[in-house]
């Protein structure tokens, strides 16, 4: 599942800073696209609708405004609050508001609107639940002075201006959950990284304090016994050959994987690792098969493993589900989430991971999912069409 390991560089994460030139001129379209909504203010100036004292004024009223407005949005979004500075624009850009809409004409209101859009985007959502009936209680009074306004307040600017303003809201919360979320998965990989690392340690610990310790005392031994007793320092020797032989035989036991992991055990960690990272795990139908040798078991358990840890790490899903079904006489685990899918060439992950599996006689199947997401299929064969043992690694 590495073939989407990597998000883009390119591609901005929603509520983060821009770190590049390309993920600036994303963000700046973005936010461009809903500047559509100044034509009003736009055609006013240019239809020939005031002297040319009031449109100069106007014209450079709305570039001040969209300036102010691009800044606020563009920085401020993904930066912590500094009050003092965004209340001051926000000022800004209501006294603007205000001012132009009174001096030129109804045209002007929407600019009420992107001052409430602005309100949800910047302020904490407690201040902004009172900045944004605030902003269209203004938009509403100022409307209410303008000859001929009021008739399209209610429906054209108000309802706008408090739905814009609440989805922003909504929105920039959805931002800071989708950033926490991903610290925290990347906090769970880096602990289950961390906890590997452990575990190989206090194996080798295990595996060689006792041996190491043994091979030391009898190499003291047999350099005392040089040269008067030859025979008890080549039994000495002798002794440290074997010790150093099942020392090699251990690492070797460690490192290959010859202590395979269990599928049960990698059920309950995968079922623990997609709960740490707030992803329902459906992992109901996965109860290890009799008839599957240890070789293809340890496998299975490697793809779970595997296909798990790619989902918390990279996928974005909120649901991921884990099925472990016989196909005729093979024995098929499926892992399969909702979440961006393949992009891609497979990684090293999944290359190690089919290579594991055509040891044992498997095979590893990649792909969408049906209903969007990614589908990881390991199969393995049964007992009867089992594969001789894969060889151990040398050293």
């Amino acid at each position: 599942m590495e073939a989407r390991d990597e998000v883009s560089a390119e591609d901005p994460r929603i509520g983060e800073r821009p770190e590049n030139v390309r993920q600036a001129m994303t963000k700046l379209v973005w936010i461009g696209i809903w500047m559509a909504y100044l034509a009003s203010p736009v055609e006013d100036i240019f239809g020939g609708h005031h002297e040319w004292p009031g449109t100069l004024v106007g014209a450079a009223g709305l570039a001040s405004f969209v300036a102010v407005y691009l800044v606020l949005i563009f920085q401020h979004t993904s930066l912590p609050l500094e009050r003092l500075r965004v209340l001051a624009m926000l000022a800004a850009l209501m006294a603007m508001a205000v001012g132009l809409a009174l001096g030129l004409g109804k045209a002007w209101l929407v600019l009420f609107v992107y001052v409430s859009v602005s309100c949800g985007a910047v302020l904490p959502a407690k201040l902004a639940r009172f900045a944004i009936p605030l902003t269209t209680g203004v938009l509403a009074a100022t409307g209410a002075a303008i000859p001929g306004a009021w008739h399209a307040l209610a429906a054209e600017l108000v309802i706008p201006s408090m739905l814009g303003g609440f989805a922003m809201v909504g929105i920039r919360q959805m931002a800071r959950t989708s950033r926490a979320l991903r610290e925290a998965r990347a906090t769970v990989a880096h602990l289950a990284a961390n906890e590997e690392r452990l575990r190989l340690a206090r194996d080798l610990h295990d595996l060689l304090g006792h041996s190491l310790s043994l091979i030391t005392l009898k190499s003291e031994l047999a350099g005392r016994m040089l040269p008067d007793k030859p025979e008890q320092a080549a039994q000495q020797v002798a002794d440290i050959e074997r010790v150093s032989r099942q020392a090699l035989v251990d690492v070797r036991e460690a490192v290959s994987g010859f202590r395979r992991p269990t599928l049960d055990a990698e059920v309950a960690g995968a079922r623990t690792a997609l709960t740490a990272a707030g992803i329902v795990g459906d992992l109901a139908h996965t109860t290890a098969r009799p008839g599957v040798s240890p070789d293809a078991e340890g496998a299975l358990a490697w793809a779970l493993r595997e296909a798990v840890t790619n989902v918390v790490r990279h996928s974005g899903a909120r649901r991921c589900e884990v099925t472990l079904t016989e196909a005729g006489d093979e024995l098929c685990l499926t892992v399969s989430d909702d979440g961006r899918g393949p992009s891609g060439s497979p990684g090293n992950g999944l290359t190690g991971l089919q290579e594991r599996l055509a040891l044992t006689g498997g095979r590893l199947e990649t792909g969408p999912a049906p209903r969007g997401g990614f589908r990881l299929r390991a199969y393995v064969p049964l007992a009867q069409r089992a594969e001789p043992e894969a060889p151990t690694l040398s050293m």
